[in-house]
């Protein structure tokens, strides 16, 4: 019982820090597009916030396995908290090279933060739920990436009403007064220790992991290097300048987008009632990945002068953003069930001392696709446009694929 309450208290913390998490990537994004700042520059500010979650990841797990996951949660809120008074100090007096370099640092420290603060909730699971009971394991999961990325969204929509309503500065400053409280309230109500190893970690336990461990931390790489490629700088900057949205309009459809994708993450569980194991899990891994790989070649078809022009057809604007939008909805349902199974499947294939250790290599494989999709995103876009980004996300999308075919059930014992 004391574990449960011990990751309830864990899991709110974690939520409070998503919401903060998300507002700050739209305010950056926003902010530092009004004020003149390319694509390419955009890019360049959330590059440190993924590169830091790779080692964050990899070295977290081996933190968390040998002091316990409240540690590393405590130290996430209180980085956090100090990445976004750093923010606040920004002058605009500064040159824009300084200026960016001194905003990748203190995005470094966000990154640092959120996967801390990820890892720590996301093994917690493992602790309080049975390995017989994989069907409950499913549901815990879905359900906590789900309300994690629900709450990013909501995060997304509040940092486009913070930026309007307050500014730019003094957002920031509510923000880490809200996060203070909530450090204050985690330091008193969680006790005693929570995903501490029995036994001691050596330092090749950061690198011996099974075969479908390898293959599906591989895939996440491409996965979620597909999503990024137009999500972190294409597709708000293209409704921004191309359609003319104003930020709170791009900064809802943001947050409609993800707030979308976890409510759909939150019910595969019910979508997917037949998955009972991670062999089940396998197989819907590769069927639904199959389909998410056509997505992006589809809503890039209808963007397309030459593929209109080839069917005969012709859209206006208004249809085009129809289009794109509708697509990236349908593209976000699909993406959710997708990293919903992966993110069974890694605790599924952990034993319970070391799903700590293999949660945070997981995700430190997230983070490695994160950075090469947010380069990729500023790149590709500048230079390409936005069709391109898509094109782009489709062969990410199948080289994904390819990995997890291999996929099977867990050779753990």
């Amino acid at each position: 019982m004391a574990d449960v309450k011990n990751y309830a208290a864990v899991t709110a913390a974690y939520w409070a820090f998503t919401l903060t998490d998300g507002a700050l990537r739209m305010l950056v994004l926003l902010h530092f597009h009004h004020i003149g700042y390319s694509p390419l520059d955009l890019a360049f500010l959330f590059l440190l916030y993924e590169a830091m979650g790779i080692l964050t990841n990899f070295f977290g797990g081996w933190i968390g396995a040998r002091y316990g996951l409240k540690r590393t949660l405590f130290a996430g809120l209180g980085i956090q908290i100090i990445a976004l008074c750093m923010l606040s100090a920004l002058s605009t007096e500064w040159t824009i090279a300084f200026s960016v370099i001194y905003v990748m640092a203190a995005q470094a420290l966000s990154g640092v933060a959120k996967d801390l603060t990820k890892m720590s909730s996301k093994s917690a699971i493992k602790l309080v739920v049975k390995d017989e009971n994989q069907g409950l394991l499913f549901k815990w999961v879905a359900l906590l990436t789900g309300s994690k990325n629900a709450l990013k969204g909501l995060g997304f929509l509040l940092g486009g009403i913070l930026l309007g309503g307050l500014g730019f500065e003094n957002s920031l400053w509510a923000m880490a007064g809200m996060l203070a409280v909530v450090l204050i309230i985690s330091v008193a109500g969680i006790k005693g220790e929570l995903g501490k190893a029995k036994e001691k970690i050596k330092g090749k336990d950061l690198f011996s992991k099974t075969k479908e461990i390898n293959y599906l931390s591989a895939a996440r790489i491409f996965l979620f290097a597909s999503r990024d490629v137009w999500f972190v700088v294409g597709v708000p900057v293209f409704l921004y300048s191309s359609f003319g949205w104003n930020f709170d309009q791009v900064g809802g459809f943001m947050a409609a987008w993800v707030i979308g994708y976890g409510i759909v993450q939150a019910y595969v569980p019910k979508l997917l009632r037949n998955t009972k194991s991670a062999g089940d899990a396998a197989r819907a891994a590769k069927i639904w990945g199959a389909i998410l790989a056509s997505l992006p070649l589809l809503i890039a078809a209808g963007m397309s002068d030459k593929v209109q022009s080839a069917i005969g057809l012709s859209f206006n604007t208004n249809e085009v953003a129809y289009i794109l939008v509708g697509g990236l909805l349908l593209f976000g349902a699909v993406f959710a069930v997708n990293s919903s199974v992966h993110s069974y499947l890694i605790v599924a294939y952990s034993d319970h001392d070391k799903v700590t250790l293999n949660v945070g290599f997981y995700y430190m494989a997230n983070a490695i696709g994160r950075l090469g999709g947010t380069l990729l995103s500023g790149l590709v876009f500048q230079y390409a446009g936005l069709t391109a980004c898509l094109l782009v996300s489709a062969g990410l999308l199948v080289t994904s694929f390819v990995l997890v075919a291999p996929l099977s059930r867990p050779s753990l014992k």
